[in-house]
């Protein structure tokens, strides 16, 4: 079995058509623009100010939260009940 990997130099030649040149290119910029105004955006966020959260807002929101924790817990203890009624059960199978 022969060797077929060449060694890379000067004169090596890639097999590249203009299509696919031309679209690496675009797509190599598009990237490029895309990451600087992303910067961009990132600096101008960091130099606005920071949003302010009203006593209402985060008395909402924190309802909000213990209720769902509250709901969660019920679920929890349902399921418990649940896998005890199927326990048994098989228990009785057996």
């Amino acid at each position: 079995m022969t060797n077929k990997i060449k060694e890379l130099g000067e004169d090596t030649m890639l097999g590249m058509s203009i299509k696919t040149l031309i679209a690496l290119v675009a797509g190599l910029s598009f990237a490029i623009a895309g990451y600087y105004n992303l910067m961009q955006e990132i600096q101008l966020a960091k130099e606005l100010p920071p949003p302010v959260v009203s006593r209402v807002e985060f008395d909402l929101k924190d309802e909000l939260v213990r209720n769902a924790v509250m709901e969660t817990q019920k679920q929890v203890e349902q399921i418990g009940a649940d896998l005890k009624r199927i326990e048994q059960r098989l228990y009785e199978i057996k």
